[in-house]
């Protein structure tokens, strides 16, 4: 998880909070906002987790959203393993790194967008073409639903 700055046309600055899962390189969920608080985000998670469960550990940087008490508790109440990534050493959450690099260079960096609601409907059409479409290189050139469907077989 982890989190992305921009701003809309109208010089609206918004944030992008970015969930992947780190086992198949899914891209889970993008959420946008003004302000991105512990308590939006965990709403956020939860909303997510009913789609496709709670992890057992999520990898996150040293932010107030994250090391604030409404954050761990919610991790602590569905039992996920938190683990900080240290300062200055985003390679230790590579994953997310490279989704969000991905994800500016396709999608932010390409639109300037008029508000919130036309990023948001850009940003859904671009993850499913992700998910579904786009081959990876790092999985063999297999889409993620591809890799997916062959590590569930297995």
């Amino acid at each position: 998880m982890d989190f992305m700055r921009d701003s809309s046309r109208n010089q609206c600055r918004f944030r992008t909070f970015n969930v992947i899962d780190d086992f198949n390189r899914e891209g889970l969920g993008i959420d946008f906002a003004v302000s991105l608080p512990a308590g939006r985000v965990t709403r956020y998670l939860d909303n997510l987790a009913e789609y496709h469960g709670y992890p057992l550990t999520i990898w996150v940087v040293n932010g107030p959203e994250f090391t604030g008490k409404t954050f761990i508790d919610r991790a602590k109440s569905h039992g996920i393993t938190i683990n900080y990534i240290q300062a200055g050493s985003p390679y230790q959450n590579g994953y997310i790194e490279r989704f969000n690099r991905t994800y500016r260079t396709e999608v932010i960096d390409l639109y300037l967008f008029n508000n919130l609601e036309q990023a948001r409907k850009v940003t859904e059409e671009w993850l499913i073409i992700y998910n579904t479409e786009r081959p990876h290189k790092t999985l063999n050139n297999m889409t993620l639903n591809e890799y997916k469907t062959l590590k569930q077989a297995a």
